[in-house]
C-alpha cells in the first residue's frame, strides 16, 4: 500500500550516506530482558530529525530552495532544518512555540535559523509558519506529514534490521508520526513479523485516540514533559499509515517518563530528553520478553530541567519521599519520632517545624520533612509506621 514511499526510504539511504550518523544499537539489559536501544540522540543535532529535514530539503527544486524555507518545531525539526539548510546554503526561519527548551531554541539560532517565538505549543507554531509560509513565498518543511521526512526517518527502521537481525519488536515515540510511519514502512517491507509499536504521553495522545476513533481527532491542548511530542493532531498522511501498520499503541505518564530518564541516566550513563525516553518508559506495559529495540529518538533536553526531572523521577521511584504529620509539641517527641525514621533506614535530607499551622491541635506541631528512601516499598513501610505509632500523615499541606 506503501511501496512508493518505501522506494523513496531506499533512496533517502543513498542521499543520506555520509551525511548523517549510523547511529549505533546499545545492549541495555538492566532494564529490561532483551532490551536495546537505538541511540538516534547521537544523531546530527541530537535527534533523529535530521534525517528528514536533510531528506527533504535535498529533494526540493532549484526554485523552491531560493525561496528559502520555513518549518514549525519544537526544537528538534526545528535544529534539523536549519543545519541542513545551513550546509546546502539556503535561508531558513522556524516558528517554534515560546514554550521550548531553550536548549533547542538556542542551538536552531546556532546553525544560522532566524527564530520566530510563537505563543502555545506546536500547532500554534504550525499556523504561524503556514501564515510566514504565504506572506514571503517560503517553502514549508512539514515536520512529519510528508512523503519525502518520513523517508528519511524510514532510515533508521532499515539500519535496526540490520544492526539487529533477530529483532522481535520495535517501540517507537509518537508526536505527529512521522518517525514511527517512515519505520513501520520500512520494517514491515522487509520483515512482517516485526511488532512496531508506538508510544504516546497521556498529555498529548493524539494518535492514540486517532487510531481507536477511526478518524482523525483533534485534541484541545497538549502538554507533557515529552515536549518533543506534545502534538495535538496528528498528520493525515501519518494517521493512514500508522492505522494500518502500527500493531499498538501505549500511553505513558509524565511520572513514568521521568522515571525513564532518569534511568538512563543512573543506569546507562544516558542523557535523553522526555520524547526520547518514552518509548524507555514503555517498556513496563510489554509483558512478554521479546528481543525489544527501543527508539531514543533525541537527547536534547535543557540542563537545568534535568535536575527537575531527576527529582521527579525520585519522588516516582520511591528514592525521596515528603511526609508531614503532627507531633506532641513536648521536649524529646522529634528524638522519638526521628529515631522511629531511623530504625528504618530513612535518611533526614530537609526537616521543618510548625508551632503555628492551620492543622495544629492545641499543644502540638506540625512537622515537615524530605526523606531518602530506598524505594516506593520502603516508603510504604514509613506510611504504616506512621498509622501504628498513631501519628497523623497528611499527604498535601
Amino acid at each position: 500500500m506503501f511501496d512508493n514511499i518505501y522506494e523513496l526510504i531506499l533512496q533517502a539511504r543513498q542521499t543520506l550516506s555520509g551525511n548523517i550518523n549510523n547511529t549505533p544499537i546499545f545492549t541495555a539489559s538492566n532494564l529490561g530482558e532483551n532490551v536495546y536501544i537505538k541511540m538516534e540522540h547521537l544523531q546530527r543535532t541530537g535527534s533523529f530529525k535530521y534525517r528528514g529535514a536533510y531528506n527533504k530539503i535535498n529533494n526540493l527544486t532549484d526554485e523552491e530552495k531560493k525561496k528559502g524555507v520555513i518549518a514549525s518545531s519544537a526544537g528538534n525539526h526545528a535544529q534539523g532544518v536549519a543545519k541542513s539548510a545551513a550546509l546546502q546554503g539556503i535561508k531558513s526561519t522556524i516558528c517554534i512555540p515560546a514554550i521550548a527548551p531553550i536548549a533547542k531554541i538556542e542551538a536552531t539560532k546556532r546553525y544560522g535559523a532566524e527564530v520566530v517565538l510563537v505563543d502555545g505549543v506546536y500547532d500554534d507554531s504550525y499556523k504561524k509558519a503556514r501564515e510566514l509560509a504565504k506572506e514571503h513565498d517560503y517553502t514549508f518543511i512539514h515536520p512529519f506529514d510528508d512523503e519525502y521526512v518520513i523517508a528519511g526517518q524510514g532510515t533508521i527502521g532499515l539500519e535496526i534490521l540490520e544492526q539487529l537481525p533477530n529483532v522481535q519488536r520495535i517501540v517507537v515515540p509518537i508526536g505527529g508520526g512521522g518517525l514511527i510511519s517512515g519505520i513501520a514502512i520500512a520494517v514491515k517491507t522487509l520483515r512482517p513479523d516485526v511488532e512496531i509499536i508506538g508510544v504516546e504521553p497521556e498529555g498529548a495522545k493524539c494518535m492514540y485516540e486517532s487510531v481507536h476513533a477511526s478518524h482523525i481527532v483533534e485534541l484541545p491542548t497538549a502538554k507533557s514533559l515529552a515536549d518533543g511530542i506534545a502534538v495535538k493532531r496528528p498528520g493525515d498522511l501519518t494517521f493512514s499509515i500508522i492505522k494500518e501498520l502500527v500493531d499498538d499503541i501505549v500511553v505513558v505518564s509524565d511520572g513514568e517518563i521521568a522515571q525513564s530518564i532518569l534511568n538512563l541516566l543512573e543506569k546507562n550513563k544516558l542523557v535523553s530528553e522526555g520524547a526520547g525516553a518514552s518509548s524507555i518508559a514503555a517498556l513496563d506495559k510489554l509483558s512478554d520478553d521479546k528481543v525489544t529495540c527501543c527508539v531514543l529518538s533525541g537527547g536534547n533536553i535543557n540542563v537545568n530541567v534535568i535536575a527537575k526531572i531527576i527529582q521527579k523521577g525520585l519522588y516516582e521511584s520511591g528514592r525521596l519521599c515528603e511526609i508531614t504529620t503532627q507531633l506532641q509539641d513536648i521536649p524529646g517527641e522529634l528524638a522519638n519520632f526521628l529515631g522511629y525514621l531511623t530504625e528504618l533506614g530513612a535518611n533526614v535530607l530537609t526537616i521543618n517545624q510548625f508551632a503555628e499551622h492551620e492543622k495544629n491541635e492545641l499543644g502540638t506541631m506540625v512537622v515537615r520533612m524530605v526523606l531518602e528512601t530506598k524505594n516506593s516499598e520502603h516508603v510504604n513501610e514509613i506510611y504504616s509506621m506512621l498509622k501504628d505509632k498513631g501519628y497523623q500523615h497528611y499527604r498535601n499541606i
